[in-house]
């Protein structure tokens, strides 16, 4: 177990201390009353049914009733104590790898996005159960303790043979954990890489359809999750060998404990009260010791888990966060050098609309990274309203600077849903910015916005998921908005209407555009458009103007 690990291990039960605490006595209360039970009975066999007191009798009767009402409870409690500190440890772990996900800083990891979702949801599950095993160890543990010290006050022979034999139990069956451990997590990797698959393919189907590429993806599909379910095979093999080896063993140990005691009492050793607390001794001690057994086994399980949870929180963070606070201004590159960018300077101010153009996806890419903050440049700066970008805190600048993705992703069961950006808008407002995106015929029928769509609304067309995308950052309202490639899915007619709109939308002197795009009916409408070739600013000037240039215009007339 790695020292990451192990920190985020001790930090669970630091956090839920308390209700481990008391689940953990709790459960030793419970443990103490079972291991008491056939000593109880033993002595009401000895002290009340041997000698035919009547009196003793009804203080048996009212032990033996305290007794199960003190076991009964010490579970009850215990149990409703663990459940609260699991689901809240769980819910704690998965925040935090949601929020490490999906947080503007971003990781370098590489996980897929579906491995990421399966530690996000059942890796942090199980690792939040280490808190029930730890509890669980601890009462087990004082269960074998209080059997033993009876054992040795009625003959220190059957005691000292519990305990010099159930450490080597325990021992033998913890040597078989680093197996369990290992079957486990291959079967966690392979399901995370099946997640990962299943989601693209999932994501794509509409394009692997169009250029007949399903049965590919469909085979890739079929080999992740063969080996996924290999994986699960091998995993279940493990723990039934672990679960037979422990229970055998377990068994043969009570055995000889019973069969020496039976003796014992033949031989007159013991008395027959003795004889039926050791017995039951030896029926009770099998509880703690498969409860240890399997601590042992789904340690294996929840410690992989926590491997996993805690690989993406100590994953670092692609670009870190300062702690100036995001201004609207000007956003700009001053001599910027990034894979893509080779000294690039250019800039937007508020109340501009400026287009980019740029051959090169890559450095589209590189370019859209830069203006979201990320991922810092190689050389040079990129600031805002002339701050670093590098110094501000990220939490302000994404309140500041929006970049809308080519790539859609929406999220909600209705229209409404979909177009919420955590500002009240009313539906006045919803109609405004879906005009300016040309998508206003989502409302032609009578569901209006509470029209029903399925996952990441694939029950429309490529051409109304991209205007949705961009109806949902005009209503965002940022001070600065970057476009990335927002018209690629729609006609030519709706592409003019989409670039009226979005040059109306955001007018006013405290709003700048980007447009990165090789869109002309987009491009006419700006302000000014930057032409980049081979990663440099090859021309400056309005769209008409540039089309002059043979480069230019075979890259935005194509």
């Amino acid at each position: 177990m790695t020292q990451t690990t192990g920190r985020l291990i001790r930090r669970m039960f630091w956090r839920q201390r308390r209700d481990t605490a008391l689940c953990a006595a709790f459960w030793s209360l419970h443990q103490l009353c079972e291991a008491l039970v056939p000593v109880a009975i033993g002595l009401v066999i000895d002290q009340a049914v041997g000698t035919g007191s009547t009196s003793a009798m009804a203080w048996s009767v009212l032990g033996i009733f305290a007794l199960f009402t003190a076991l009964t409870m010490g579970w009850r409690s215990g149990f409703w104590f663990l459940s609260r500190a699991v689901t809240e440890e769980s819910h704690e772990l998965r925040m935090r790898v949601v929020r490490r996900v999906v947080g503007g800083q971003g990781l370098r990891t590489s996980r897929q996005s579906g491995e990421l979702l399966s530690i996000a949801t059942s890796d942090t599950q199980s690792a939040a159960e280490l808190l029930e095993l730890g509890t669980r160890g601890v009462s087990a543990l004082v269960g074998l303790t209080v059997s033993t010290v009876v054992l040795l006050r009625i003959d220190w022979s059957l005691g000292l043979g519990l305990v010099v034999g159930v450490p080597i139990l325990v021992l033998g069956l913890n040597a078989l954990g680093p197996v369990v451990g290992r079957r486990t997590s291959a079967q966690q990797q392979a399901v995370g890489r099946a997640a990962a698959t299943a989601s693209d393919l999932l994501r794509g189907l509409r394009p692997l359809r169009g250029f007949g590429g399903v049965d590919e993806a469909v085979g890739r599909y079929r080999t992740a999750s063969r080996t996924s379910l290999r994986a699960g095979i091998g995993t279940v093999k493990a723990g039934a060998t672990f679960v037979g080896a422990s229970t055998f063993t377990t068994g043969l140990l009570i055995t000889a404990v019973a069969a020496l005691a039976g003796w014992y009492a033949l031989d007159g050793r013991i008395t027959v009260g003795q004889l039926i607390t050791i017995v039951g001794l030896a029926t009770f001690l099998t509880d703690p010791v498969l409860n240890l057994a399997d601590c042992v086994f789904r340690l294996a399980t929840a410690r992989a888990s926590a491997a996993r949870v805690a690989e993406v929180l100590a994953a670092p963070e692609r670009v870190p966060s300062g702690t100036r606070t995001a201004e609207p201004g000007t956003l700009s590159l001053d001599t910027v050098h990034a894979p893509g960018l080779d000294g690039v300077d250019l800039a937007v101010a508020p109340g501009e609309l400026l287009g980019i153009v740029t051959a090169e996806t890559s450095t589209a890419d590189d370019l859209t990274d830069l203006l979201a903050g990320a991922r810092p440049p190689d050389r040079g700066e990129v600031r805002l309203a002339g701050t670093p970008m590098r110094e501000l805190d990220l939490a302000s600048l994404r309140r500041t600077v929006l970049v809308e993705p080519h790539g859609v992703d929406l999220f909600g069961a209705t229209l409404r849903e979909v177009l919420q950006t955590g500002d009240d808008r009313d539906d006045a407002a919803l109609r405004a910015a879906m005009a300016s995106a040309a998508v206003g015929d989502l409302l032609a029928d009578d569901a209006g916005f509470d029209r029903e769509l399925v996952d990441h609304g694939l029950n429309l067309s490529g051409g109304q998921r991209q205007r949705l995308a961009l109806t949902r950052a005009l209503l965002a309202d940022r001070p600065v908005t970057v476009f990335r490639d927002p018209t690629t899915a729609i006609d030519a007619v709706t592409e003019h209407a989409i670039a009226d709109g979005i040059r109306a939308y955001r007018a006013g002197d405290d709003r700048a555009t980007v447009l990165v795009t090789t869109s002309a009916p987009l491009l006419d409408r700006c302000d000014r458009v930057v032409f980049l070739r081979a990663g440099r600013v090859a021309a400056v000037g309005r769209h008409r103007d540039l089309l002059a240039d043979s480069s230019y215009a075979e890259v935005v007339l194509r």
